[in-house]
C-alpha cells in the first residue's frame, strides 16, 4: 500500500512507480538532450522589466478593433495568439523536463539525470547572467492599461512541481550545498514577495482559481525552505477564505462554472485545491478532512467532479468554448483525493486518463505531472 501520510488510506492502493515507469523514463531520456533556457534569453521590447525579468501578457486581451492603437479590451476565454508567451513557455519547459528527471533519478538512480536537472536549476536559480529575479513584477501585462498585473503570479504554478523534484535532485548529490542553499533563497526571496508585494496581496485576495492558485504555491514554496509558520497561515486561509468562498455545499465551484471554460475552470482549481490539501496536510495540518458547518470541503468538491471526469459526457453545464476536447487529463485530484479518502475508483479512473499533453493550453493548465514525486 502506498504511504500517505496525513490520513487514513482506507483500502485503496496504486503503484505508481511501476505505472509510470516506462514514461517517465522515455521522457527523460528526451530531455537529455535540451539545454536550459531561461528568460534571459528573450527578451519582449513590451516588457516594461529588465533582462532577467519575467514578462508575460494577459491571454484574454485584445486589440480593440475601434480603437486599434490604444488599450487592449478583454474576451474572456479567447487567447491571442499575438501575445508574448516565450517567458511563459521557458518556465513551462522547466516545469516538464526537471521533475521528469528528478523522477527518472529516483527511479533508476542513474546520476545523468540527476545532473542535468541540476544544470536547469543552476541557470535558473543560481547563476547571474540567466537566473531570474525573484518576482513576476511584470507578469501579465496589458498594452495600454498595466506594466504588470497581480493575476500574473499563477504564472509560477510551473514552479510548484520544480520545488517538489529539489529535494530528490539534492539527493544526488548533483547541487553543491552552497547551490543548494542559493536555490531555496531564491524561493524564500519569491514567497516573501509573493506575500508582501502589493501584486502579490492582489492576487492571495482573488475569490477564484487565482486566489487558491496563490496559497498553494505559497504552501508549495513553504514546504521547499523550511517556512512552517507560512505553512499554518496557508492552512488557516484554505479554511477560512478559500473553502467558504469557492466550493458550494453540494460542491460545485461557482466561480468557475459561470466562466467561458467551465469545465477546464473546474479541474483546473480542483487540481490546486488538491495539491496544496496534499502538501498541507502532510505537514501537520489536515485539510482533507475539514469541512464547514454547511458541508463545503475538497471531499464535496471531488465528490461533484468525479462523474463528469468519468464521462464527459454528463457535464451539465456549457461546454468550454476552447479546448473542451482535450480534457480531462490524468487529473491528481482524483489520485491525491482516491487515496486521502480511500476512494479505489478514483483511482482506477485516474490510471486511465492521458498523462500527457502536447497542447499548450494543457500544458499551461495541468501542472501536476509526476506522481513519483509525490507518492
Amino acid at each position: 500500500m502506498v504511504a500517505f501520510p496525513g490520513f487514513s488510506l482506507g483500502k485503496a492502493t496504486i503503484d505508481v512507480s511501476a505505472l509510470d515507469r516506462s514514461r517517465v523514463l522515455g521522457d527523460a531520456r528526451k530531455f537529455l538532450a535540451g539545454k536550459p533556457v531561461t528568460p534571459a534569453a528573450v527578451r519582449s521590447p513590451r516588457s516594461a522589466g529588465g533582462p532577467n525579468d519575467f514578462f508575460s501578457e494577459g491571454d484574454y486581451w485584445w486589440p480593440d478593433p475601434k480603437n486599434p492603437g490604444g488599450p487592449y479590451i478583454r474576451r474572456d476565454g479567447m487567447t491571442n495568439p499575438d501575445n508574448f508567451v516565450e517567458h511563459r513557455n521557458c518556465l513551462m519547459r522547466l516545469s516538464v523536463e526537471v521533475p521528469a528527471l528528478a523522477a527518472a533519478w529516483k527511479l533508476t538512480r542513474e546520476r545523468r539525470y540527476a545532473a542535468h536537472a541540476a544544470a536547469h536549476l543552476r541557470a535558473w536559480f543560481v547563476t547571474a547572467a540567466s537566473r531570474m529575479n525573484p518576482n513576476l513584477q511584470f507578469a501579465q501585462a496589458i498594452h495600454g492599461r498595466s506594466t504588470g498585473r497581480g493575476t500574473g503570479i499563477i504564472d509560477t504554478i510551473h514552479l510548484v512541481e520544480v520545488a517538489r523534484a529539489i529535494p530528490v535532485i539534492a539527493e544526488s548529490g548533483a547541487l553543491s550545498s552552497d547551490q543548494l542553499a542559493r536555490v531555496k533563497q531564491w524561493f524564500s526571496t519569491y514567497v516573501e514577495w509573493m506575500t508582501e508585494s502589493r501584486n502579490g496581496i492582489e492576487e492571495r485576495d482573488a475569490r477564484n482559481n487565482h486566489g487558491t492558485c496563490w496559497v498553494m504555491q505559497v504552501a508549495a514554496f513553504a514546504e521547499f525552505t523550511g517556512n512552517r509558520k507560512l505553512i499554518k497561515e496557508c492552512a488557516d486561509r484554505f479554511r477560512f477564505a478559500i473553502v467558504p468562498s469557492q466550493i458550494d455545499p453540494d460542491g460545485s465551484q461557482p466561480l468557475e462554472v459561470t466562466r467561458t471554460k467551465p469545465y477546464a475552470y473546474c479541474l483546473f482549481n480542483l487540481e490546486a485545491l488538491a495539491t496544496l490539501c496534499r502538501i498541507v496536510s502532510a505537514n501537520g495540518h489536515d485539510l482533507w478532512n475539514f469541512q464547514t458547518a454547511d458541508g463545503r470541503g475538497v471531499r464535496k468538491a471531488i465528490e461533484y467532479m468525479f462523474p463528469f471526469i468519468a464521462d464527459k459526457k454528463a457535464w451539465k453545464h456549457l461546454p468550454d468554448v476552447m479546448y473542451f476536447d482535450e480534457w480531462p487529463m490524468r487529473q491528481e485530484a482524483l489520485l491525491f483525493g482516491g487515496l486521502a479518502y480511500g476512494r479505489q475508483d478514483y483511482l482506477d479512473v485516474w490510471r486511465k486518463l492521458p498523462a500527457g499533453s502536447n497542447v499548450d493550453e494543457v500544458v499551461r493548465n495541468y501542472f501536476i505531472r509526476q506522481p513519483v514525486l509525490w507518492i
